[in-house]
Parts: structure tokens; C-alpha cells; sequence
């Protein structure tokens, strides 16, 4: 809330506050409403004390509270008497900015003084006092009581933890428990019915081992792991914001994420291409294609954009601001983009810091794709991916400048005739006047028609005898004049400060690190920085990010921030073994995963331990394995895998190719019935468009594609049940279930243990298996079918809707 102390306030909203509103305030406001400047009406908006205090006319912000909040009245121009800024309406997006802060309870880390513009220096030596900027440190094997129990380092480590507060580990978990959360943690679907009896036949000690690496080993890991860095990516295939243009090409870095963790890249390796690797070569990521690095880059490409700012330089500080957050945000886990407008609250970040890397991006010339017209202000050109021979490519260049000649003349020939017809409706030819007949307005609009469908059949021919075109894909170049920044002050791009060097952040002192050459931009320098082995971040990030999506909880549960306001680890010596290990092996993400799921600790059961929840009630010493529901692909995953109707192919390219270049926020493009084509593939293949994510991933709490989203939000809710009861893509899949389960069993009860096999990878007790036949016999017996089939499918349909809407089936034990 307003009045908090910035210490308790959520990082998130500190972010959202510095990156969205304090621009906004600084730029719009402080003109007449700062200490600074001067204080129109006794409001000053440049402290949290003066937007709760208000002006003469009350309070200029309710938390929470729009219709009370006079800012917000101010700003929509809705009351001619109360209009703020006077001389002109704030932009949309800022409008938007200040809204969303006042309803998520108008968060302000700013204290009563005004805050200075100048640099303040850092004590950059004390800020490495804090555990995320000191090395990681292997540490000996602690001691512990129950020395039989542990089944690897980790356990030990976990076990010292558990002993130092009194806990005791619960039992492992049964052989059908542990493969299912084995299949969704690693796959991300359910085992078959058969998976499930070759499993249980395999009495051999390392039964789970060769379990572990066969999914290790499945195509379909690299869907499941690769999805959870799209979130983190903020991957998607159109702009969002106010001019929502597609991306048609997104899908390629969907495609080598996938690949790339199939492939078990070295970390390290995926992270510099992906921030540099248009200028990698094959020594630097062995195993890869040009196109491929290329490719990679569109890591940078992906963000949200302000299209339609007319401002270049506006529109270029806000992208590099995107960039930065986005890539120090996912690989280091800190959010250095709260340095822009001033040094960071928090953390040891200063505006130099931000500056230096700051010139790296401007130096960086960004390829989105987006085209000129409907709004957008900010059109750009994709790259251009694929082998292509000089001469191929000089062919291509000058069929599009032919092909430009013809629409330009065609373009300004129509715009003429329209002129002249235009005209024409409100004069009228003089009467018997010859001379002015034979040049009549009627004549000159007859040979311009026939001029333009000249022109129309040249540019139709020329496209069909187009040359073959190269693939594009988004990512980033260098740009052609690479150079420092200078300081923004207060972010403000009309207002410079000082010329920065383009570095790296001071706090984190890499003695080995290569400097930036004049003539590059210095992304390949920043991305070797960010992994370097003298760096404590990169490798605890992502490790952090693996032990969270096998436990729910990572280690540090802020997977995206940490600084100091973030959480500190529960357990940092295990969190610096995971790193350490994570490296030793080179940065192998399949080997730690193999690791993690190996330990005792990992195949815990979940079952209640009384004794244990009073000390350690959210389960942060691991005592049990968390209960914990799947993510909305699994569940709609695991859908279309009950009624055998997945298919386990990769959907080539993406519905929002077929599309085109279009602003989707005006014109959808015939979207719904386009996206039929991937209805049964994987979620992850779905098109994923800013503002218009599917309403079976948006229910169950899909990451948000505009965010770095390291941990996603779990809520339970009225649609979701609705959902599952309602939805025709359930309806339709539980019927296509119940046919599977007639067909694939004659005894009633065998059926009961398929549909239950199906849905919960288990057979049902007797219990169960009473109460679903007295269902399906009741429910047979209500029904008006036409004949005694359809009232048995319709009833074994009513059952199988049943258990996918259980909690059984959308969560993990």
C-alpha cells in the first residue's frame, strides 16, 4: 500500500512503479507539481507522502479506489474542470500505466525528499557483501544423524536442513505416484496405461533410473522444458499493446528453444546465442547452423512495443529498456532496468550501470517484422535466415525494386483518380462545349482505369514470377555506427546527462572479461560476462529455475529477482552445490534434472506428517513432496491424451504464419477457424497472441507472454471448474474418451480401470469402482437417447467428465 515502507512493498510492483509509472510522473508532472519545480494547488506528485497527502483539492490517489482517486479524473479528461496535464491529454499507454498502479494499490518506493538528478556513486565494494554477488562456494558434506537415508548429495544437504529444525522426511512415494509426477515433470504428459505395466515389471534397482533417462531422452522433454523458458522468454507471436501487430515469424525461436533443450545445449552456450549470436561462429557454439544462431536472437526481438510512438528515440530507449530488463532479468535474476531513471533503490545498480549497458543495445539494430500503416509508426525489417548466393540474392533486390515501381506508380495513379472523381461530384461539365468534352473529367478517368488494371496485371505478374524467398526470422544485427549513451536523466531522452562507456554491471567483477571493441555493440562481450565463470549468477539462476519446476518452490522462490528484494535462499549451500554441479557438468540441464529427480528427496511422497506441518507449514525444508497442480498445457495436454487423439507430431510453423503481417488488434484474419489446424498438438505448438491467449491456457493461469514470467501465479477459481463442466473442447474429448473405453474393454468393471488408467494413471479401488457403475447405471437410466449405445456412450462420457474434473486429475501428489 501507499504508505508502506518501500522495504515491504512487492518487487514486482517496485518494478512495475519504476519501469511504467515514475517516467510518466517525472516527465508529466513534476513540471508543476514538484519540489523542484513548483507546487500548483499544494499537490506534489514527487513523493509517495504527497500523492496520499493531495492538493487543495484532497487527495490525489485512493489506493485501489479509481472513482476517488482525483489523478486518475484528472488524467481522462472526464471533468472539465479537472484536467491534468492542461496543455494536452496524456498518451494512452500512460494513461493505462497510472490505472493499473492505482488498482493494484498504487505501490510508491519514493520517500519524502526530493530526489536529486545528479549520479551518486555506489559503494559497488560493499554491495558484494551480499550473498548473490559472492562466488558460490562447495562446501564439505554436512553432518547428519540419519546417515542411511540420503541417496546423494542432495539429500544430505536437504536432510541437515530438515534435522537442524526438528523435521523428519515422510515416506517415498509408490511406484505409480513417482511415474506420473516423473512423466508431467520431464514430458509434461501422462503415462499410457502400457508405460504405466512396463514400469511396474521392471523390478531391476535401477528401474527409475532408466525411467528418468528415457524421458531425458523423449522428443517430448524438449516441449515440456523448452516452454517453461518461453515463459521466461515473454514469448509470443504478436506486439500486444495498442497497435497489436503480428509476429509471423516468432515461431522459428519457439522451434530452437525446443530443439535446443532437446538437444541438451550447454546453458552457457544457449544463453550467448541467444543475446549475440549473429556474431558467434562454428567454434564458439559447435553444433549449430548460422541460421540457427541467427535465429536465437530473437530472444531480443520478441518484446512488446510502443508501434505507434512517433518519436525514434523514444521508441528505441523504450525497446532497450525491454531488452535489458528482459535479459539481465532471466539469465542474472536481477532487475536492472529499475536503474534507468535513477540509481536503483535496492540493489547496488547505478544509472552508469544501466548507461553502459544501455549502449550495447543502442548499438544493436532490432528486426521484428512489423509492417508500415495502421497505426504503427515504428515498422522494421526481419532477417533474412538460409544460404543464398550472391547472385540469388542481387536477383531478389531487383525484383523488389520493380515490383516497388509498379505499386508506387499504381499507388499514386488511383490516389489521382480518386482525386478526379472526387471532383467530379461536385462540378458539373458546361453544356455544349465541345472542347471541354473531348478533356472531360469522364474520358480522363476512362484511360486512368485502363492505366491502372495495366499496372494491376504487371504487379500481380511480376508476384507470380517472384524469385524463391528466403526464410526470415526476427533477432538483431549490429548497427552501423556503434557507440556509447549518454545518460538519461530522469529517462527523460530530451534531458541528457553525461556519455557512458558501455560495460557491464560494476558489482560484479569479472577479472577475465573481455572488453568491447569500438566497433562492435558488445553483446557478444555481455553475454560471455553474464556466463563467465567468475560471474555468481548465471549458473544459480537457472539451476534455481530447474529445482522449481521439479518442486514447485524454488530454492529461492523469487526465481527472477535476486536482490534484495527478492527472498534469500532457504538453503544456500545446496543452491551453490546445484551451480557448481550445473557447471562442473557443463551447464548440462539434463544431467542436473537427472541429478535432482535421482534423489530421495525427489520421490518423497506427499502425505501429511502433523508434527512436521507445525514447524515447517509451506514445506520449505522438503520434508514431503508439495502437492502441486499441473500447468495449463499439461492439463489440456493430458485431455487429448486420454482420448488418444494427441498428436505427438510437431506442428510445422504457426497458425499465425498463415496470417500474415497484420495489425490482429483491428483485424483478426479469420483467426478462430484458422487455429482448428493445431487443435490437436501439443499446447505449446498454439498460437500465442498478446491479448487473445487461448481460453484453455488463460484459465489455468498461463504465464502472461508480455512478462519475464520465472514462476507462474496458481489461483483456483469458479471458470476453471466451469471450464472442465462446460467447455466444448472437454465435452468433445470426454465423449471421444468414453468411446475408447467401451471399445477398448467388454467387463464393465476392466473399464472402470481403463478410464481411471486414462485420467489419474491408476486403476480405481472397489470403492470406486461401485460408485462409477452406480453412476453410469443411473444416469443410463435419466437419459432420452435414440437407442441403447447412445445412451451408454453418453453415460460413460458423464463419468469421464467427471474425473477430469477432479482435482485429481489437474494436480500432481
Amino acid at each position: 500500500m501507499l504508505g508502506d515502507p518501500a522495504e515491504t512493498l512487492d518487487p514486482e510492483a517496485v518494478s512495475f512503479f519504476e519501469k511504467r509509472v515514475r517516467p510518466v510522473l517525472v516527465n508529466q508532472c513534476y513540471q508543476c507539481h514538484s519540489a523542484e519545480k513548483k507546487i500548483k494547488g499544494g499537490l506534489r506528485l514527487d513523493t509517495r507522502e504527497g500523492v496520499l497527502r493531495g492538493g487543495d483539492s484532497g487527495p490525489a490517489v485512493v489506493p485501489g479506489n479509481l472513482k476517488k482517486s482525483l489523478l486518475i479524473t484528472a488524467i481522462r479528461y472526464t471533468d472539465d474542470d479537472l484536467r491534468m496535464p492542461e496543455k494536452k491529454k496524456l498518451s494512452t499507454r500512460e494513461i493505462a500505466a497510472l490505472t493499473e498502479w492505482v488498482q493494484m494499490g498504487a505501490p510508491d518506493p519514493r520517500v519524502e525528499e526530493s530526489e536529486p538528478v545528479e549520479l551518486a556513486k555506489i559503494d559497488y565494494e560493499a554491495g558484494r557483501k551480499f550473498w548473490a554477488f559472492q562466488p558460490p562456494v562447495k562446501t564439505p558434506p554436512p553432518s547428519i544423524k540419519n546417515t542411511s537415508w540420503p541417496r546423494n548429495e542432495i539429500d544430505r544437504h536437504l536432510l541437515a536442513g530438515m534435522e537442524a529444525k526438528g523435521l523428519e522426511p515422510v515416506r517415498d512415494a509408490n511406484r505409480g505416484t513417482l511415474a506420473r509426477r516423473l512423466y508431467f515433470d520431464l514430458i509434461g504428459l501422462p503415462p499410457t496405461p502400457a508405460q504405466l505395466e512396463g514400469f511396474f515389471k521392471d523390478r531391476s534397482p535401477d528401474a527409475i533410473a532408466r525411467l528418468i533417462d528415457t524421458l531425458l531422452a523423449s522428443p517430448q522433454f524438449g516441449e515440456r522444458w523448452g516452454r517453461h523458458w518461453l515463459d521466461v522468454a515473454r514469448y509470443s507471436e504478436s506486439n500486444g499493446m495498442e497497435r497489436n501487430f503480428t509476429y509471423p515469424h516468432a515461431w522459428r525461436y519457439r522451434d530452437y528453444v525446443i530443439a535446443s533443450f532437446n538437444k541438451d545445449k550447454p546453458y552457457d552456450q544457449f544463453v550467448r546465442e541467444q543475446l549475440a549470436g549473429d556474431l558467434l561462429d562454428d567454434e564458439e557454439a559447435p553444433g549449430t547452423s548460422a541460421e540457427e544462431r541467427l535465429t536465437a536472437t530473437g530472444f531480443l526481438a520478441l518484446g512488446p512495443k510502443i508501434l505507434n510512438e512517433r518519436d525514434k528515440i523514444v521508441f528505441q530507449m523504450e525497446m532497450v529498456d525491454e531488452q535489458i530488463d528482459a535479459s539481465s532479468r532471466a539469465v542474472l535474476g536481477l532487475t536492472v532496468s529499475c536503474a534507468r531513471c535513477h540509481d536503483h533503490k535496492f540493489d547496488p545498480i547505478g544509472m552508469e550501470d544501466y548507461y553502459a549497458l544501455a549502449g550495447i543495445f543502442t548499438s544493436t539494430r532490432t528486426l521484428y517484422g512489423t509492417k508500415a500503416g495502421g497505426g504503427n509508426r515504428q515498422a522494421s525489417d526481419l532477417m533474412a535466415i538460409g544460404d543464398e548466393t550472391a547472385e540469388e540474392s542481387a536477383q531478389r533486390e531487383h525484383y523488389s525494386e520493380k515490383l516497388k515501381t509498379s505499386q508506387t506508380r499504381l499507388g499514386k495513379l488511383t490516389k489521382q483518380y480518386q482525386k478526379i472523381k472526387k471532383q467530379g461530384t461536385k462540378k458539373k461539365a458546361p453544356k455544349n462545349n465541345s472542347q471541354a468534352k473531348g478533356n472531360s473529367p469522364a474520358k480522363r478517368m476512362a484511360e486512368m482505369r485502363d492505366r491502372m488494371n495495366e499496372l494491376k496485371q504487371e504487379v500481380a505478374q511480376l508476384r507470380k514470377d517472384a524469385p524463391p524467398a528466403p526464410d526470415f526470422a526476427m533477432g538483431v544485427s549490429e548497427s552501423k555506427a556503434p557507440g556509447n549513451c549518454k545518460v538519461c536523466l530522469r529517462g527523460d531522452t530530451k534531458k541528457r546527462g553525461p556519455v557512458v562507456e558501455r560495460g557491464f554491471l560494476k558489482v560484479i567483477a569479472v577479472q577475465s572479461a573481455a572488453p568491447i571493441a569500438e566497433d562492435s555493440s558488445g553483446r557478444r562481450e555481455l553475454a560471455s560476462w553474464m556466463v563467465n565463470k567468475e560471474n555468481p549468477l548465471a549458473a544459480r539462476v537457472m539451476a534455481n529455475r530447474i529445482w522449481h519446476h521439479l518442486f514447485g518452490t524454488g530454492l529461492v522462490r523469487t526465481v527472477d529477482n535476486f536482490g534484495k528484494m527478492g527472498e534469500a535462499p532457504i538453503n544456500q549451500a545446496l543452491l551453490d552445490y546445484l551451480a557448481l554441479t550445473f557447471r562442473e557438468h557443463e551447464w548440462s540441464v539434463k544431467k542436473l534434472i537427472r541429478e535432482i529427480t535421482l534423489s530421495r528427496a525427489y520421490q518423497l511422497s506427499g502425505e501429511h506428517h502433523e508434527q512436521n506441518y507445525q514447524i515447517d507449514p509451506e514445506n520449505r525444508f522438503c520434508w514431503q513432496m508439495s502437492h502441486r497442480r499441473l500447468d495449463a498445457e499439461a492439463i489440456r495436454d493430458a485431455v487429448l491424451h486420454a482420448s488418444g487423439k494427441l498428436n505427438l507430431k510437431p506442428f510445422e510453423g504457426s497458425v499465425v504464419q498463415s496470417l500474415g503481417n497484420i495489425n490482429f488488434g483491428r483485424n483478426g484474419g479469420n483467426f478462430g477457424q484458422r487455429s482448428q489446424a493445431v487443435a490437436d498438438h501439443r499446447s505449446i505448438y498454439l498460437p500465442i497472441i498478446r491479448n487473445a491467449v487461448p481460453d484453455g491456457l488463460r484459465v489455468f493461469d498461463f504465464a502472461e507472454p508480455s512478462l519475464i514470467v520465472g514462476r507462474r501465479a496458481v489461483t483456483t477459481v469458479p471458470t476453471q471448474a466451469l471450464y472442465l463442466l462446460n467447455n466444448s473442447f472437454v465435452l468433445e474429448h470426454t465423449e471421444i474418451m468414453a468411446q475408447r473405453v467401451l471399445d477398448g474393454a467388454v467387463d464393465e468393471e476392466e473399464r472402470i480401470d481403463l478410464a481411471y488408467a486414462l485420467t489419474f494413471s491408476r486403476r480405481a479401488s472397489s470403492l470406486e469402482r461401485e460408485r462409477s457403475l452406480t453412476l453410469i447405471k443411473d444416469i443410463s437410466a435419466r437419459l432420452e437417447a435414440k437407442n441403447e449405445a447412445d445412451r451408454e456412450r453418453l453415460a460413460w462420457a458423464t463419468l469421464l467428465q467427471s474425473l477430469v474434473a477432479t482435482a485429481e486429475f489437474r494436480y500432481l501428489d
